[in-house]
């Protein structure tokens, strides 16, 4: 069972196979990353670390007992009010396996004892069903419609306890 570890300096060269292993997989239910993502890669992953490092943001890997990076579940734009964003992807080889649901669920026990957080956010299309049953099993309620990428969407809460 891959384990869920806060990013570091030497996942890069993992996440960065992950992302380019996973590019047209992902691009089926989120838009692209575009290829400034790949040329840019390394002032990003040092930029995610910056954001790490000053608490706005909390950037977890899905790591495999070999090193391999299988999925990514962010907390981003931490709030003052102790929200903060959720977004998460989960490799193709790895998908339906319940790596999403348990690794949400392990981010959203460390927002409230670890990182402080109080309330979680989340949005998702509608023609991503497994994305909505993962925030649904863990306890997201659906909270606003809207438009995400030009398609139908959902936004989603969780109040922390």
């Amino acid at each position: 069972m891959p384990r869920l570890q806060l990013l570091r300096p030497d996942h890069a060269p993992a996440v960065l196979a992950f992302e380019r292993e996973n590019r047209a997989y992902f691009a089926t239910s989120v838009p692209d990353r575009g290829d400034a993502f790949f040329a840019e890669f390394d002032a990003r992953f040092a930029q995610l670390l910056a954001y790490q490092a000053a608490g706005t943001d909390y950037p977890h890997v899905l790591v495999t007992a070999d090193g391999e990076v299988v999925g990514r579940v962010n907390l981003i734009e931490v709030d003052a009010d102790g929200s903060a964003e959720l977004g998460y992807r989960i490799a193709q080889k790895a998908a339906g396996q319940g790596l999403a649901t348990a690794a949400v669920r392990e981010v959203r026990d460390l927002a409230a004892t670890s990182y402080g957080l109080v309330t979680l956010r989340a949005r998702v299309t509608h023609d991503n069903p497994a994305s909505r049953a993962v925030l649904e099993h863990n306890g997201f309620v659906p909270v606003a419609a809207l438009t995400l990428n030009g398609k139908p969407a959902t936004s989603y809460r969780c109040a922390l306890e």
